[in-house]
């Protein structure tokens, strides 16, 4: 398999930085962090194509205003242990609620971002005493997205042909890594809306995720989520967790979307909210496309404050 990684390594994602980086033990790995403040504890999950430093920003907004903020590289990904196997939902949900533990905290505001928001409504259903709040960032609730994709052909169906692709083995994992990369930068650009791909931070965003993805066995690992989301459907552990993923979640959810998203469409994510049990509000970002919380860190990180403070 092509690695594409050739002079990579994990010390790419070891950006320097306001935060300190350490590893923690959790469901059986080791999980990379960012860490800053002190106070309460929120978890920070990243998306793809990217890694921790997605949450930068936020990083900083949260612990200045009084929080212990820790960012995570998930399973496969930057510094963290890259297993051949556990990139399924229900795995990477024991891994967010093992790494809460092995911080030390009894529980957390769970915040994600695209597939870490997907986790984050997974881990609000199947781990309830581990998550005091959920915010999720351009990520429908998973039954949502599933419904989607049969009942909205010409919508996010057409905008999820990309993950279709993602299914063929060898060929995905080249299209990430070749030309170092440029693939990554053509999602990030495609996927936003138009104001941050003129900025200075857009630049080295994309050439950081560049890099990220060519760490060795990352591309393919990134890919094994999509894999498994979409061949689990007809599979037995697909059945269960659709099944698990109906009892709703119970703790206060809070849903911020970019109006501009190409990548998970606004009416997809619409309606989420018949599967959360508790206070629940839906903020549309108008003029922002998937990566809101780099796009619009300043009203994300301060929707972000006002829910975690509530």
């Amino acid at each position: 398999m092509p690695s594409g990684g050739r002079g990579i390594d994990s010390s790419a994602v070891l950006v320097d930085g306001p935060w300190t980086h350490r590893d923690v033990s959790a469901n059986g790995i080791r999980l990379h962090v960012a860490e800053a403040g002190t106070g309460p504890l929120v978890l920070l999950l990243h998306g793809f194509p990217e890694f921790w430093w997605s949450w930068r920003h936020q990083l900083v907004g949260l612990a200045d205003a009084g929080f212990r903020v820790v960012a995570p590289d998930l399973r496969g990904y930057g510094a963290s242990d890259k297993p051949p196997r556990g990139y399924d939902a229900v795995t990477l949900a024991a891994d967010v609620a093992g790494l809460v533990r092995a911080l030390g905290e009894r529980d957390a505001m769970v915040v994600g971002h695209g597939w870490g928001g997907l986790l984050a409504w997974t881990v609000g259903t199947l781990h309830p005493r581990v998550v005091r709040r959920v915010a999720v960032l351009s990520a429908p609730h998973p039954l949502r997205l599933r419904g989607a994709l049969l009942t909205d052909p010409r919508g996010q169906l057409r905008a999820s042909r990309y993950a279709f692709g993602f299914q063929v083995p060898r060929v995905a994992e080249s299209l990430l890594t070749r030309d170092d990369g440029r693939y990554v930068g053509e999602l990030l650009a495609h996927w936003s809306g138009p104001a941050w791909p003129r900025t200075a931070d857009h630049a080295e965003a994309v050439r950081r995720y560049r890099e990220a993805i060519r760490i060795p066995k990352t591309a393919h690992l990134a890919l094994e989520y999509y894999r498994w989301v979409l061949r689990s459907t007809v599979r037995p552990d697909g059945f269960r967790y659709a099944k698990a993923l109906s009892e709703p979640v119970t703790a206060p959810t809070l849903q911020l979307h970019g109006s501009l998203d190409s990548c998970v469409l606004p009416r997809t994510a619409l309606g989420s909210g018949r599967y959360v049990a508790a206070a629940y509000e839906w903020r549309l970002l108008d003029g922002v496309g998937h990566f809101a919380h780099e796009e619009a860190p300043e009203r994300v990180t301060g929707e972000l404050l006002r829910w975690g403070k509530d």
